[in-house]
């Protein structure tokens, strides 16, 4: 019997880092999306701050104290690499250049909603790039944990908090598993090994769609 146990917020970052396609110009949000840089290959990363073609973050002693991601994380910086003027970064956004953008968010809904920058009764770390990245990136993903600390859905029929977006999420990455967002809702493709679609349901607010080639989640860190 395989062992129940939830991904990792490093295992979800891998799996998320395996959907991006060869040549992608990628922005990676704050928390579990900026561990993708560790993993993802051939892709071209974007930051707000204007650093464009950096790579995985340095640890300790290794680290640029020049040269950070948007989330403040010490990272490496690739051949060819640009820094530019963070209204240049801006730019990028709303001309629609950016192919994938990642972000974390509290609530999702069945609709493709998101909300990301505040939570009942105080505000979180604030609307940031996400209304620019959510409405000029051709694709939006999202990486969160499937619940709340005190065990409440994140995976909604709708919002509950103020939306960042409405209708702009096309795959979701949680700690229980990969869903894409479809006419129909969410569609888990693949799951949290040890663990079974009811589970997850039961766990879910809004009603899941099981893929018929329903697989675990396999990724190596």
């Amino acid at each position: 019997m395989v062992e129940q146990k939830p991904l990792t917020r490093q295992h979800m970052a891998a799996r998320l880092a395996d959907e991006f396609e060869s040549g992608w110009l990628v922005n990676l949000g704050i928390g579990i999306p900026t561990m993708i840089s560790n993993y993802a290959k051939d892709v071209l990363f974007h930051s707000e701050n204007g650093v464009i073609g950096y790579g995985s973050m340095l640890p300790e002693g290794e680290e640029n104290p020049y040269l950070v991601n948007a989330g403040g994380q010490h990272v490496d910086i690739n051949p060819g690499a640009s820094i530019v003027h963070h209204a240049d970064a801006f730019a990028i956004i709303r001309a629609g250049y950016i192919d994938v953008s990642i972000m974390g968010s509290y609530e999702v809904s069945e609709t493709g909603d998101f909300a990301n920058w505040r939570t009942s009764g105080r505000k979180g770390g604030g609307i940031g790039g996400a209304m620019d990245l959510a409405m000029g990136a051709q694709r939006v993903f999202i990486a969160m944990e499937h619940t709340t600390r005190d065990g409440k859905p994140r995976l909604l029929k709708q919002l509950n908090l103020p939306a960042t977006a409405l209708g702009v999420v096309t795959t979701l990455m949680t700690n229980l598993g990969l869903f894409d967002i479809t006419s129909e809702g969410f569609l888990m493709r693949e799951i949290a090994p040890g663990y079974t679609p009811e589970q997850v349901q039961e766990l879910t607010d809004a009603h899941l769609v099981i893929s018929l080639d329903l697989k675990d989640v396999d990724v190596q860190v």
